[in-house]
């Protein structure tokens, strides 16, 4: 064998070794470098641009896109990390350094209701020699195949007083005022509610039943299923038949996609409609359906907001008796009719209709 020959092959193949590793260590990111993970908040949705990443320090760059404040927080594989509250059109940055594993993303604000509405995804985190897909499409389809369906439905009855809640001044304009200057276009509306609006202390005593099941049935549709009569102070009998929920999020109005349960909301939370005492309810939902005065069809489009919530008034003159009602015991059911849009208010003291069961309860249907 030519010791030459042999001497430039083996120079070769070191010089190969050595231009491979040279390499291979160009195309390996640094294990110092935090690779990066865009997130968009919004009502309500937690958009990531990867659905996977590869172990080691990760940057998440976060924009609140929505319209009211939002939070940020990773939780799996022993980390629990979050960014409290970030504004809207605010942006803000968190660094982790994340080990193989699933990790859930979500919105933590309001005693995370913000997460139960929606704001909720999870990123998979894999060995560093495992592909990553990437872009929010990959993290929405990505969701779809871990998330399992999951249903949950109840069924909830009226009962105990009937009260009709009349139009009046709000109760508690000191607790609410720090809360109404961060309302932008919104402000306004909310203060004339404040003089005189739905949430007030004129209660007349009323009569009636309402009954109605609901289903809550993660990415599939929702649906409710219930009836309600009740009779006014001007003695008029009114039938409500609730059908299909309405999905359209308006924040602050308030007004929610889907059927919620468990849901801690209003005053301070920063979830919907500031000019509610804080509450938590077993279910909440907005609903459409079809409203009779008198056995007259009135609309077969009214919108209507459903709450089976913790007591917010007391028994004797049914006054609401707390600016923060969350740790009372679950058992006012409460029914909000509105108009559809574009169509007239009702004949009824301030063109709605508000009717309050005291001592309802709920149980978990048999299927």
């Amino acid at each position: 064998m030519d010791r030459k020959s042999n001497g430039v092959r083996v120079g070769t193949v070191v010089a190969l070794g050595l231009l491979g590793a040279v390499v291979g260590a160009a195309s390996r990111p640094h294990l110092d470098v935090a690779a990066q993970v865009s997130v968009k908040l919004s009502e309500w949705n937690v958009g990531l641009s990867q659905a996977s990443i590869a172990a080691g320090p990760v940057t998440f760059v976060i924009t609140n896109a929505g319209s009211i404040p939002h939070g940020f927080e990773v939780e799996g594989q022993g980390i629990e990390k979050e960014i409290e509250t970030i504004q809207p059109g605010a942006s803000d940055t968190l660094t982790l350094t994340l080990k193989a594993g699933s990790y859930e993303v979500y919105c933590p604000v309001g005693a995370d209701s913000h997460k139960k509405l929606g704001m909720d995804t999870h990123l998979k985190v894999v060995s560093a020699t495992s592909p990553a897909p990437s872009g929010y499409g990959a993290s929405e389809m990505s969701e779809s195949h871990m998330k399992t369906e999951r249903v949950q439905a109840i069924r909830v009855t009226g009962g105990g007083p009937v009260i009709q809640i009349l139009p009046g001044p709000f109760p508690f304009p000191d607790s609410a005022a720090p809360i109404l200057k961060a309302f932008g276009d919104e402000r306004e509306g909310l203060e004339s509610q404040v003089k005189n609006g739905p949430y007030s202390n004129n209660v007349v005593r009323s009569s009636g039943t309402f009954a109605f099941t609901a289903w809550d049935k993660g990415a599939v549709r929702d649906s409710v299923d219930g009836v309600a009569e009740f009779a006014t102070q001007d003695g008029a009998r009114w039938k409500l038949v609730l059908d299909r929920v309405q999905t359209k999020d308006v924040p602050h109005h308030p007004r929610f996609g889907g059927v919620i349960m468990g849901l801690y909301y209003h005053g301070v939370t920063q979830v919907h409609t500031p000019l509610v005492p804080t509450i938590n309810s077993a279910v909440a939902l907005w609903a459409v359906g079809h409203l009779y005065k008198n056995d007259v069809l009135v609309t077969d489009n009214a919108q209507v907001h459903v709450m089976l919530l913790s007591r917010t008034r007391r028994d004797s003159d049914f006054a609401l008796t707390c600016w923060d009602c969350s740790k009372n015991k679950i058992e006012e059911l409460q029914l909000q009719i509105l108009p559809g849009p574009g169509e007239p208010k009702f004949d009824a003291p301030g063109g709605f209709l508000f009717v309050n069961w005291e001592k309802s309860s709920s149980r978990t249907p048999a299927s």
